[in-house]
């Protein structure tokens, strides 16, 4: 529609603009859709790039961004094999042997040439993140990133500007993602105060992560977790794969992270393998975003159990709480950070919690609730039954959950945390303290 000009061109044709109005001809009974045949779709590009060039005098150049992504959509939602053949014929007649065409570049993020809409066309120079020719234009060199904060007088968020956005490696370039430093910069300079955010899921659905996270085996989980933890995994990367290829091996999926930006490379050993890591924490929270609902999700289909794990809670058995609460923990993907303070990793298993015990819904749960003396960790009330439960988290660092147990169960009684459940009328109360040590617990309860 941004050709209309075609349509008064001298140079062109009555029958060339008559070909040109077949391309943008809207369906009369719906204004909103473009009435052109599955044939005329197929030679639209390579008669527009025609029109064009005999209008100007010269070869046009064609620019496909994400030519991949109406094969994702369809791969995800079962129409794939339709919308390969529309594409390559699409594809497949502007690209190939067009005379009226100068170049073209195409993005994405499979490789192009063995995907099979490109079958026919064997001319392809192709760049991928692990090249090094132009690996520098990919994004935000840590140069270009001083110089967007020098500039606007933001030089103070540097360090997380650096810790949220930075750290993919292109061919032997440490890049940041420009969509993320531009939009920051841009909310700083309305708001001096403002916190680094997540704007990566407002241009992804992050649909493979989940998908990942869904048929992970126990290894898969296992390096999932080490990825977290923020240590580097080591995995050969296939850049050849198509979308019907995913699904035939978890260890395609590697791949594809690494491929769309969700993991990078730390250095290859040889023959593709390479060592992958998270590389921000943007991404790392992403993930556990990605984990804490797989885990909603999947602890919600099993209500008998969540149930016993309630009861108990209600009726001070500490051993089944610490039994079912242990095989949680060892079925999760763990999400603790190794690299943070004590209270931070006990954030974790605090979260666990709160996914779990948040299934019941005649309960009252506040997380982090002012009461007596501070903050309590969790305050649970059941008012049927006139209950309310006080939970105390801590992470035993050097392994020593009983003498965690004991601090919890003090600080308790010490900051007065069930003086809340007091004044709202519970009349039972009991107090849990509850240790964890990676994905060990010990459970003590008193009331």
């Amino acid at each position: 529609m941004r050709f209309q000009f075609l349509e008064d061109s001298k140079i062109l044709s009555q029958k060339e603009k008559e070909l040109y109005r077949q391309i943008i001809r809207i369906d009369e009974k719906n204004l909103d859709v473009y009435a052109m045949s599955e044939g005329i779709l197929q030679q639209s590009l390579l008669n527009l790039s025609a029109l064009l060039a005999k209008h100007y005098g010269r070869q046009v150049i064609l620019l496909i961004d994400e030519y991949d992504v109406p094969l994702d959509k369809a791969f995800q939602y079962g129409y794939y094999d339709e919308m390969v053949s529309l594409v390559r014929n699409l594809f497949g007649n502007v690209l190939k042997t067009n005379p009226n065409l100068y170049f073209a570049v195409l993005t994405g993020c499979l490789r192009v040439s063995k995907e099979s809409i490109f079958t026919g066309l064997n001319n392809f120079k192709v760049l991928t993140i692990t090249d090094v020719r132009f690996d520098e234009y990919f994004g935000f060199t840590d140069a270009d990133v001083r110089g967007i904060l020098e500039y606007y007088g933001l030089m103070q968020k540097y360090d997380a500007v650096r810790s949220w956005y930075d750290g993919y490696q292109f061919g032997k370039v440490d890049i940041y993602c420009p969509w993320d430093v531009i939009s920051y910069c841009d909310k700083l300079c309305s708001d001096p105060n403002a916190q680094p955010e997540d704007y990566w899921s407002n241009t992804s659905g992050n649909a493979i992560v989940r998908r990942f996270i869904d048929k992970a085996n126990l290894q898969t989980r296992s390096e999932i977790e080490q990825l977290i933890e923020g240590r580097e995994i080591i995995k050969e990367i296939h850049p050849e794969l198509t979308y019907n290829e995913l699904d035939a091996n978890i260890e395609n999926l590697w791949s594809v992270l690494f491929t769309t930006g969700y993991l990078t490379q730390r250095g290859e050993i040889e023959n593709g393998r390479f060592h992958l890591a998270i590389p921000n924490r943007e991404i790392r929270n992403l993930f556990i975003r990605q984990i804490r609902e797989w885990f909603k999700e999947s602890v919600g289909n099993d209500r008998r159990k969540l149930d016993n794990l309630c009861e108990a809670f209600l009726k001070k058995d500490a051993e089944l709480i610490e039994e079912l609460l242990g095989e949680y923990l060892w079925n999760t993907i763990s999400i603790r950070d190794t690299a943070v303070f004590e209270s931070k990793k006990e954030n974790f298993y605090h979260g666990i919690l709160l996914d779990l015990l948040g299934y019941r819904n005649d309960w009252l749960i506040k997380s982090n609730a002012e009461s007596g003396n501070g903050y309590s960790d969790i305050l649970i009330e059941a008012p049927s039954k006139r209950i309310g439960i006080v939970i105390e988290v801590k992470y035993a660092e050097n392994g020593d959950m009983d003498t965690a147990c004991i601090k919890a169960i003090k600080q308790i009684e010490e900051k007065q945390y069930t003086a809340r459940l007091q004044e709202d009328g519970m009349r039972t109360i009991i107090r849990y303290g509850i240790a964890c040590y990676k994905k060990e617990c010990r459970v003590m309860v008193e009331g």
